[in-house]
Order: structure tokens, then C-alpha cells, then sequence
């Protein structure tokens, strides 16, 4: 989810579910304790929960990063397994990681150690060639054995030979009951599913067989699907009846953001798939694309792509 679930993403999405677990893009261990901090790793009171995800692989490094994350007050450290980008595999962190799981017990009993936040794992059931029977089992038992809160499984393998990150997304396949049978051995151990889910009604099947759902590119591409988080996965009242109330209620952020400086666009890029599938989508996607991308554009901009939805539902409603 790099370049997605930035800040404004994730505020965005706070305000369609007020219980949903939010994750930051992943950040590296170095970079969190040599760069910029605010720009990096600074978010919004209104983001809790909201928890921190960490690249890395020297433990030293790694417990630094997640001292720093609790002082900001994160809520959860993740320490990524599962990206298989060649950045990562260059610097020796995500799911290359997989191949090694004594160093990544190493690196969350290091974590551990100095941070009173769950630390979490997320990985994949294996990578090449790796049998995921085998591979999985021994990257859990040893980062529970170290002291790992939960861990959140991406239901695929990883190739990081020969398939590209996107590809990794989508061409191996998946294998929910991998996962399955890792809660089965696991009964007392949190494991969250993530990989391929693209609707709540996907999520409660499998609410089944394990603990919780990680959604990624649903939630970001169809947004409204996070205004029903609350009622049907959590029991509780979720905070708006519709994107249109979602919206307004998001105004106060969004000026605030255009007040010190910022760009509409820095938000409504997030913002493009909140309608899709109804009336007037595509015209409201138009409008933000070629009038919010506009250095001067305003929450007027904002307010006339939303009105393109609500009069096209109008017209259907008066043709019905």
C-alpha cells in the first residue's frame, strides 16, 4: 500500500469507520530514526487506532524505530514479512525474511523488549519455492516464541524471482485454507487473513476461521464498503449512512489541510472511488481529476464533484 494509505488516506477512512484498525504505508527502521520524522511517520489524533508498519532486519535498528513509534503513540508496530518489492529485497526486509525466521524472532524480541505496544507480524505462507506447510509454521512458532501479539497472514506466496510486485498481488494463488489450518494449530494466537478479500460479506465467512480481516485495495478502491465496518463486523453503530454524509463530515480536515499549505489533491486522490458503482461516478472521478489536481482548487471543488452523484441519483429516482 505504498503511496496509498498515507495520512489524508487514513483519515479518510476514520471517518467511515470509527473501529477499523488502520495501517501506515510501510516505513524502514532507518529512516524513522534518521529522517523526517513528521513527514514520515507524523499522523492525526483522529487516526486511532492506528498502528505503524516497519521494514527492517537488524534488530538493533528495529528496536530503535519502535521505541520512537510508541513516544509518537502508535497504537501497534508491524513488522513487514510479506513485501516483495526489489527495494526490500535489496535492503534485506519484507518477505525475503521469510527464508530466515530466526532473525525475525531476533528482530521482534527486540521490539519487545522496549515498547509496552503490541508488536505484530505480517508475512506470507512462504516464498519460491519454500513449501508453505513448512515455511509458515516456522516463521509463527518463532516469532511467537519471541513474543509477537498477532500475526496477519497475505494467503499467497511470494516469487521474488521472476514476478513483479504487482504481479505478486495477484498471480499466485491463493490458499485460505493455509491460514485456516495455521488457526487450527494456533487456537490461543490472534491470526488476521489478508490477500484477495473484496467485500464485508468475504470478510464474515472468513470471521469463521480466524480472528480478523485485513482489507487493502477494496477499501481503498470502494471506500463506502468501510461505512458498514462497524454494524456488521464490530456490533456497533457506524458513523455515517452514506458518502454523502461521510464527506461533509470530512470538511473540517480537509480545510485544515488547504489552510496550512496543502493541496486538495494531497486528499481527493484518496477520495476517487467513494461512489463507485452508482450514478454520476464517473463524472464525479472527472471532475476531481481535472479541476482538483489545480494548485487553487478548494473544498468547492470538492462539493460540486459530490453534487454530480447526488443529482444523477435524483434523476434515476425521478425516472423510477
Amino acid at each position: 500500500m505504498m503511496d496509498w494509505t498515507d495520512r489524508n488516506c487514513r483519515a479518510f477512512h476514520r471517518v467511515l469507520s470509527a473501529r477499523t484498525l488502520l495501517y501506515t504505508e510501510m516505513v524502514t527502521a532507518n529512516a524513522v530514526i534518521h529522517g523526517d520524522r513528521e513527514r514520515l511517520i507524523g499522523f492525526s489524533s483522529v487516526e486511532h487506532p492506528v498502528a505503524l508498519q516497519l521494514g527492517g532486519s537488524d534488530p538493533e535498528a528495529l528496536a530503535k524505530a519502535a521505541a520512537i513509534t510508541a513516544e509518537w503513540g502508535y497504537d501497534e508496530i508491524n513488522l513487514n514479512v510479506g513485501c516483495p518489492s526489489d527495494r526490500v529485497q535489496g535492503g534485506n526486509f519484507g518477505a525475503c525474511l521469510m527464508r530466515d525466521p530466526v532473525l525475525v524472532a531476533a528482530c521482534v524480541a527486540a521490539m519487545k523488549a522496549g515498547v509496552g505496544i503490541p508488536v505484530t507480524v505480517k508475512c506470507r505462507i512462504g516464498v519460491d519455492e519454500q513449501d508453505p506447510e513448512v515455511a509458515l509454521d516456522a516463521l509463527a512458532d518463532a516469532v511467537l516464541e519471541a513474543g509477537a501479539d498477532t500475526l496477519t497472514v497475505h494467503a499467497r506466496k511470494a516469487w521474488l524471482q521472476g514476478l513483479s510486485p504487482k504481479e505478486n498481488r495477484d498471480i499466485p494463488p491463493l490458499d485460505y485454507d493455509r491460514v485456516y489450518r495455521l488457526k487450527q494449530r494456533l487456537p490461543h494466537v490472534p491470526v488476521i487473513i489478508n490477500g484477495g478479500i473484496g467485500s464485508l460479506e468475504e470478510a464474515e465467512a472468513h470471521l469463521l476461521h480466524v480472528d480478523g480481516v485485513m482489507l487493502g485495495r477494496a477499501a481503498y478502491q470502494q471506500p463506502e464498503l468501510l461505512l458498514d465496518v462497524d454494524s456488521r463486523l464490530f456490533g456497533a453503530e457506524d458513523p455515517h449512512a452514506d458518502g454523502f454524509s461521510a464527506v461533509a463530515a470530512f470538511e473540517p480536515y480537509i480545510s485544515a489541510h488547504l489552510e496550512a499549505g496543502g493541496r486538495l489533491h494531497d486528499i481527493t486522490r484518496h477520495m476517487l472511488g467513494l461512489f463507485t458503482g452508482r450514478p454520476g461516478a464517473r463524472a464525479y472521478r472527472r471532475r476531481l481529476a481535472i479541476e482538483g489536481v489545480k494548485p487553487e482548487a478548494g473544498l468547492d471543488v470538492l462539493r460540486a464533484a459530490v453534487d454530480e452523484v447526488r443529482r444523477a441519483e435524483e434523476r434515476r429516482a425521478l425516472v423510477a
